[in-house]
């Protein structure tokens, strides 16, 4: 059973889609959540809902781009909550287009925002876990693109490879500290961020969700709960023996 009864979870991302699954996916399974992310307005609706059930969170706001802004979120939810014991890496973006397409700002932003947030963020978690000697599980939002790379997404493809490779050595870094760091892959997943970006492509949000339905072997688009409930998985104890994994969950497309 998938449970963080007593768990103190830090989410960024979690104004929407995926992280606000996650968050919510986190507080129903007993954790006090730390919300993260740029929108006041998507991060008080999360909260809402959380306590709603019951649940207990604290929100704090920022650039996870910033390597400051990591340690002071890390830091808020230790003195908040007075431990870390999960940090969900959910934050991310997207730019479509070829390489001729992709701008250098573009490119400096899926890195930035992808794959350099996930060291801040991992980084100054870990140095939390190893002081209070309790160990800790971090779970970064990587993607399938990033295992088998995918047309015109070079941005994003290299950013979440990054991360996927980011998380296999410091899985291996800190596995003797009781410190499990496990990516997930989704494939596409029914979110504002499935259809953006494709002023570029020319095509409409129903034309892309169906050539990606096209492309998945399972023939569905699942839905952020879905994702959510894999992200809690690979953050409990039910995952107490997994660590430097990179689980895609995209009903069958890396298979083919």
């Amino acid at each position: 059973m998938s449970d963080l009864t007593g768990k103190v979870a830090v989410v960024t991302g979690a104004t929407s889609g995926i992280g606000a699954a996650t968050a919510k996916a986190f507080a129903d399974a007993g954790a006090r959540v730390v919300l993260s992310g740029r929108s006041t307005t998507g991060a008080e609706a999360t909260a809402a809902a959380i306590a709603s059930v019951g649940g207990d969170t604290r929100i704090k706001l920022g650039d996870v781009t910033s390597s400051a802004f990591c340690d002071e979120l890390i830091s808020y939810a230790v003195s908040e909550f007075g431990q870390l014991d999960v940090l969900a890496n959910v934050a991310g973006t997207i730019t479509r287009g070829d390489a001729t397409e992709t701008s250098d700002d573009e490119w400096y932003q899926n890195m930035r925002v992808n794959c350099d947030s996930v060291f801040f963020m991992s980084r100054a978690a870990i140095r939390a876990m190893q002081s209070s000697g309790n160990g800790g599980t971090i779970v970064n939002l990587a993607s399938n693109v990033g295992l088998v790379g995918s047309a015109d997404l070079p941005a994003y493809c290299a950013s979440k490879g990054a991360v996927v490779l980011l998380t296999k050595s410091m899985a291996l870094d800190h596995a003797a500290e009781g410190i499990r760091v496990n990516a997930l892959c989704p494939g596409a997943v029914d979110t504002p961020m499935l259809v953006s970006g494709h002023d570029k492509t020319g095509r409409t949000p129903d034309e892309v969700f169906a050539s990606n339905i096209a492309g998945i072997p399972e023939g569905r688009i699942p839905s952020p709960d879905e994702i959510a409930q894999s992200m809690l998985f690979l953050a409990s104890s039910a995952s107490s023996h997994i660590t430097g994994v990179a689980l895609p969950i995209d009903g069958g497309y890396v298979a083919g």
